[in-house]
């Protein structure tokens, strides 16, 4: 293999890795506001138990997206030097914006989360919580202003020729609100909800399945099913409009996403199937003119395909778009549906007597982890050849004193590094939900005698 693919799969292979953690922390996040909330107002000592569990498994799951998070910052020096020196002005005011905005403020009220129980006062301990989770969404939001910027360039001007050449931000607005940033930011924090609550969901249905801590499970699976259905809906929406948002603005990779050639021509929707690149022909079960009505809300107005680009300005794995980008598409119908029949489940009493159920619930907790990492492989193949769309080159942007050798080596530590990492962060996940949390109450299948102790517990 080349320099160049070599460098790209250590970096997809290094950022897919951490992008497992930051959507549970956000997620998780969400479901820790919600409980300790619910606490305050009720008092109820339950939710005070769940919201200690869950806390333990956020500050796990916090660590290791630290620890994991910053080696990337070293691989934009050390690979890729000749983008970041393009970039810096613009992607290191974001990072720097994380860090003092985001991550410092997560990490500032993060040690009176952890510690603060009985140290500070439950209206201050429930701030600190909020201030942790909008930490945790504020990092989201500059990486992916900074990950749109180069999706769609905003707010520049370009200093320099050639090897020199670097932008320079002219408009700082400009730059954060570029045409794709606000779209794939609640894409993102959506995915984000969805990772905490399946977490939850999994946990507490692996819980129920055991027989283990039932008032608690079923509280908390009750509470974290609305958190996904209602958002697992919304994620179809916001995916409809980031969509919309790709066609405007980057037609090439929309093209790619549903293996759409004709350089102008009504556009299919597929729901299953395989692109040809060499034939560029695509096969497969699909909903004639549907990417055409979804864009324009008719089955007449044509969609621009990939033969109306220059070859060198296109994807060179289309397929491989285009099989992830259906593989998230797929997962997330297939998350409304489950979370919608659960519901249904639910209303009617019954859904903790379907012990299938609770093993696909047990097991979904992958589901959006998988759609998360598919639609940003999907976004960043399809955003090829290019590394600044339309500017700058991936091939560009190498650095050239690192041959593949360097990269070898590195890639193969990494590798070593990262298995040990997930390996221990399994192992003391697994840890914790086997402790289950710190009872001070009897589980009880009917709710309300739980209740009626803990009355007498606090009276």
């Amino acid at each position: 293999m080349d320099t160049e693919i070599l460098a790209r799969i250590q970096f997809a292979f290094t950022i897919a890795f951490h992008y497992i953690f930051p959507p549970l922390s956000i997620g998780i996040g969400l479901v820790l506001v919600i409980m300790e909330g619910m606490y305050l107002k009720t008092k109820e000592k339950l939710y005070e138990q769940i919201t200690r569990f869950w806390i333990k498994i956020f500050a796990l799951i916090f660590g290791i997206g630290v620890a994991t998070g910053i080696i990337m910052e070293f691989e934009f020096g050390t690979n890729w030097a000749t983008y970041s020196k393009y970039v810096g002005d613009i992607f290191g005011s974001a990072l720097a914006a994380e860090g003092i905005f985001a991550f410092a403020l997560e990490s500032g009220f993060l040690g009176v989360l952890l510690f603060g129980w009985n140290k500070v006062s439950p209206r201050v301990h429930f701030f600190s919580t909020i201030m942790v989770f909008i930490g945790a969404m504020f990092s989201a939001v500059w990486i992916v202003v900074a990950n749109s910027w180069q999706q769609t360039p905003a707010g520049f001007h370009i200093v320099g020729e050639g090897m020199n050449a670097r932008a320079e931000i002219t408009d700082f607005w400009a730059m954060i609100f570029n045409p794709s940033s606000v779209d794939r930011l609640l894409h993102v924090w959506i995915g984000s909800f969805l990772s905490g609550a399946f977490m939850v969901l999994s946990v507490s249905a692996y819980y129920i399945i055991r027989n283990k801590h039932l008032v608690i499970a079923k509280k908390s699976f009750k509470i974290a099913l609305v958190i996904a259905t209602v958002f697992s809906i919304t994620q179809l929406f916001i995916g409809h409009e980031s969509a919309a948002g790709v066609a405007f603005n980057q037609p090439a990779k929309l093209a790619s996403f549903e293996g759409h050639y004709d350089s102008s021509a009504v556009a299919d929707m597929y729901l299953i199937g395989w692109v040809n690149n060499t034939t560029q022909k695509t096969s497969g079960i699909k909903i004639q003119g549907g990417l055409t009505f979804l864009l324009n809300y008719n089955f007449t107005t044509p969609v621009r395909g990939l033969n109306s680009f220059k070859k060198e300005e296109i994807p060179p794995q289309v397929n491989a778009v285009f099989q992830f980008y259906h593989m998230m598409i797929a997962i997330g119908v297939g998350l409304i549906i489950l979370t919608l029949y659960g519901s249904w489940q639910l209303k009617r009493k019954k859904i903790f007597e379907k012990k299938w159920l609770m093993y696909v619930f047990m097991w979904s907790v992958l589901l959006p982890q998988i759609a998360n990492q598919c639609g940003w492989f999907a976004a960043e193949m399809g955003r090829q050849p290019w590394v600044v769309y339309g500017l700058l080159r991936t091939s560009d942007a190498l650095s050239r004193s690192v041959s593949a050798n360097n990269i070898v080596f590195s890639l193969i530590l990494f590798t070593g590094v990262y298995l040990l990492l997930f390996i221990l962060f399994l192992y003391l996940l697994n840890k914790k939900i086997q402790h289950g949390p710190d009872t001070e109450i009897q589980d009880f299948d009917d709710e309300n005698a739980a209740r009626g102790i803990n009355d007498l517990i606090t009276h």
